[in-house]
């Protein structure tokens, strides 16, 4: 039995998680489950005819007049037989301590669960419907319901009596009744009455639309959505009434309370059930299709929708069709929807089945998306909602999400994914890298795999590290760049790459990552060897990071070859390292080289090479001879007589003018100008600067038979010679390019010397009488003499104690001051001056100077 149980659980599960296409890719709103356990055996024996929710418990009616309580796992907690016959309907207080039932026979019972108090009644008639007070509990609301032909209203009086009104009758039985607050709802044939139980009137009548079906056969459904919100369901029509309070200057004789229709639309089936769900709606329809082959309806699957109400029509949101025990036997009026508003579980009641329909939790989204395979936004899903998921892991998603990505060939979005599900988790790690393994895709991990914080076994990093080097030295040589060399065992991975380059020794790719494989052992003289052989940037690098200087004193040439001018610039920079002798001595070989080093080495420093200065100078001559006037020019070690040696027997013009000046034979040097070079500018240049009256004598005396030399005399020499000496010793009839033009620069020349002279002086006049007004301003002005002055002779003060007697006193424009009396008295035609300034031969003013200093 249980095994059946157990396939029909499942055949539940698969129909209604389904609509009515199979394959739709929308995710269901609800889930669902058959209540099992005690219902079960219930059903087996007897037909469930009602049924009411409690937060707490159920209470579940049957054809045969049992009522039972259930637990919310459907297991039987209390049976109590009320009626051989079937029960029409059960009504709890909000409490869930006082219960009334009424049965066909007409027989009402409403007792405590808990207490001793107890009402029972039989009727004449069969008694459809009864709801008991909400707060049935209180001593002040002891009322309840009950309707068959005519709705009753019970209750107790001051004496613990029972009296009964009439609410209602005469329109037929009374099919269906919700009471909420003080406000009771009830249905008959001919519509739905609404009535304030506080102000003991009706509030109004909600009129049947479809009077052509049979009110017993489609009855109507109501719901309370909150104290003042009823919605109605019947036949095909949905209903939504909304209770509100009537204006004061309204009322008159009307009720003070009206109902107000919302929202009114159509549905495509029979309503069974509506319960609220937030601000939509769950609705239970009954199904009806048409056989293709006979043509005759039959009872479909009943349908569980949830539905969006607009005002005047509906928005469908989900729609799943219901697999319940004995549907194609049902009608419209065996299923009943009950809600538990607390916990948003519906149950879908019919005479062999209880189905329990919840909303979907986050697992429950999380499992749809597994079987859809949508892992990426399942594992998305369960990071957003990790706190409230119960039956997933992460975890458990991650690693399903990579099998999956793995079986469809993705294996570098796979391996990509791994770091973030794995996460430290080394173990996992492993486990996964060995998987690929197996596949032949270690490649596609390798980029991924964690290198700190975690560190895995360096047996996987070697794996890997094996598996690029048989087939791609590229990604080899990659992965040793971007690892850490202390992932894996450095002396395994290098004995390995030796074994290849025995096939290939001359693979440039291999050898270089030999190399940092030896930098990484510290194995740093194999290494720089191995870089120097390939040429590589990273030379001096290692050289520098690692104090490689004591391993280089023999590969000097090599370096040299390879990169001279950062092999220099290192070499200078570490010559406390590497001296400049040891240098010298190992490029002995290499002239070109030694003479780059040098050069470079006296351009930093004009003395520290003073040694080579000799050598240097064939080194430039044969190698760099541009630069060697700027060394000849610049050295103050070179010896003269050497370097004017070489540059002779090299013809080297210039080099040799410049010495032969240095050396004092300016004369020489100038006749090799002239003789050599036939360069008249430059002979006059090297006459200028040495301003040796001699050396123009000489040029005018070798320029006076050659025109194109006197032109260049007459253009230059106005402002050092005077140009007359040259005119004159031009011979008459000689013609001489440009004279005119020559001659006009010197007249020119001359009239600027004039005018400059002429500026000069104006300036010189106009200064000194500046000078003379502010002296004739400075003499004029009057001298304070007080008692802090002295006699610059006899060294007492100036004034006399007694001002009343005469005095004379004299004061030079130098400030010194003297009595008269100590002054020496004038010749006749001499002036008097100042003695200690004529002593000391100053001018006026002096004494100034001195008091400031």
């Amino acid at each position: 039995m249980e095994e059946a149980e157990e396939q029909e659980t499942g055949s539940l599960e698969e129909s209604t998680d389904e609509s009515e296409e199979e394959e739709s890719e929308e995710e269901p709103k609800l889930k669902y489950e058959r209540l099992s356990n005690g219902v079960t055996e219930i059903l087996q024996k007897d037909a469930a005819s009602c049924m009411t929710v409690h937060d707490k418990f159920l209470a579940l009616g049957t054809h045969y007049g049992k009522v039972y309580l259930l637990d919310v796992q459907g297991n039987i907690t209390q049976k109590f037989d009320v009626s051989p016959v079937k029960i029409n309907q059960i009504s709890l207080d909000e409490s869930g301590e006082h219960m009334g039932v009424c049965s066909e026979d007409g027989k009402v019972q409403v007792f405590g669960l808990y207490s001793g108090e107890e009402f029972h009644e039989t009727f004449d008639c069969p008694i459809k419907i009864i709801a008991v007070h909400p707060h049935f509990v209180r001593s002040s609301c002891k009322q309840f319901v009950t309707g068959g032909k005519k709705l009753l209203l019970f209750e107790r009086s001051w004496m613990n009596r029972w009296k009964s009104s009439v609410l209602h009758e005469g329109e037929g039985n009374i099919r269906s009744v919700k009471w909420r607050s003080h406000l009771i709802a009830w249905a008959n044939n001919m519509g739905v009455k609404i009535f304030d139980i506080t102000l003991k009137q009706r509030i109004t009548n909600v009129p049947r639309d479809d009077v052509s079906l049979r009110p017993d056969m489609y009855p109507c459904s109501l719901c309370w959505k909150d104290s003042v919100t009823l919605i109605i369901g019947w036949g095909t029509s949905i209903k939504i009434c909304s209770v509100k309070e009537r204006h004061a200057s309204e009322m008159r004789d009307l009720p003070s309370r009206y109902v107000e229709i919302v929202s009114q639309f159509e549905t495509e089936f029979y309503i069974s059930g509506l319960a609220p769900l937030c601000d939509q709606l769950v609705v239970l329809s009954y199904v009806k299709e048409l056989s293709d082959k006979t043509e005759r309806e039959y009872c479909a699957r009943p349908r569980l929708d949830i539905i969006q109400p607009l005002p005047e029509t509906c928005e469908e949101i989900s729609s799943d069709a219901l697999t319940v025990r004995g549907f194609q036997e049902n009608e419209c009026r065996d299923y009943h929807l009950e809600f538990s508003e607390g916990e948003s579980l519906f149950y879908i009641v019919s005479p062999r089945d209880v189905v329990v329909a919840k909303e979907r939790d986050q697992d429950d989204h999380i499992d749809w998306l597994l079987e859809k395979k949508k892992y990426e936004e399942a594992l998305m899903a369960a990071e957003i909602s990790q706190r409230n998921i119960k039956r997933h892991k992460i975890l458990d998603i991650g690693l399903a999400y990579i099998n999956h990505l793995m079986e469809r060939g993705d294996y570098d979005i796979a391996a990509r994914k791994c770091q973030k599900i794995l996460g430290k988790n080394t173990a996992l790690w492993e486990y996964e890298v060995y998987k690929f393994k197996e596949i032949g895709q270690l490649k596609a991990i390798s980029p991924y795999l964690p290198r700190r914080d975690p560190v895995l076994k360096p047996l996987i990093y070697e794996m890997i590290l094996h598996e690029f080097l048989e087939s791609d030295y590229e990604g080899f040589a990659t992965l040793i760049r971007e690892w850490p060399g202390d992932l894996y065992n450095n002396s395994v991975i290098v004995q390995a790459v030796r074994d290849h380059l025995k096939k290939d020794s001359q693979n440039k790719t291999l050898l270089k990552t030999l190399a940092e494989l030896y930098t990484y052992d510290k194995n740093y003289s194999n290494a720089l060897e191995i870089y120097l052989t390939l040429r590589h940037k990273d030379v001096f690098q290692l050289i520098h990071k690692h104090n490689l200087f004591s391993s280089i004193k023999d590969k000097i040439v090599l370096l040299m070859d390879f990169d001279s001018e950062k092999a220099v610039d290192m070499l200078l920079d570490n010559e406390d390292k590497i001296s400049i002798k040891k240098v010298v001595e190992e490029l002995e070989d290499r002239p070109e080289l030694q003479h780059v080093y040098l050069h470079k080495l006296f351009k930093r420093d004009h003395h520290k090479g003073q040694c080579y200065h000799e050598k240097q100078i064939s080194l430039y001559a044969e190698y760099d001879r541009p630069n060697l006037l700027p060394f000849l020019r610049d050295s103050t070690h070179c010896p003269l007589e050497k370097a004017l040696e070489i540059c002779q027997q090299r013809n080297f013009v210039e080099e040799t003018v410049y010495l032969l000046s240095r050396m004092g034979n300016s004369r020489s040097a100038l006749k090799m100008i002239m003789e050599e070079l036939h360069d008249v500018d430059k002979a006059i240049e090297f006459a200028k600067e040495q301003d040796d009256g001699e050396l123009w004598e000489d040029l005018i005396l070798y320029s006076i038979d050659k025109p194109p030399f006197i032109t260049g005399l007459l253009n230059n020499i106005g402002t050092h010679v005077d140009p007359i000496l040259l005119i004159h010793r031009i011979k008459e009839g000689m013609e001489i390019p440009n004279l005119r033009d020559s001659l006009v620069k010197i007249l020119q020349d001359y009239n600027l010397q004039i005018l400059l002279r002429e500026g000069c002086k104006k300036i010189l006049v106009a200064d000194s009488l500046s000078l003379l007004k502010k002296m004739h301003r400075t003499q004029m002005k009057g001298v304070l003499v007080d008692e802090e002055n002295i006699c610059e002779s006899c060294l007492s003060p100036i004034l006399p104690s007694d001002a009343a007697k005469p005095f004379s006193v004299v004061v030079f424009h130098c400030r010194h001051m003297f009595h008269k009396e100590c002054l020496p008295v004038p010749g006749v035609n001499s002036a008097q001056y100042c003695n200690i300034c004529s002593a000391k031969n100053r001018g006026p003013g002096s004494a100034i100077l001195e008091m400031k200093k």
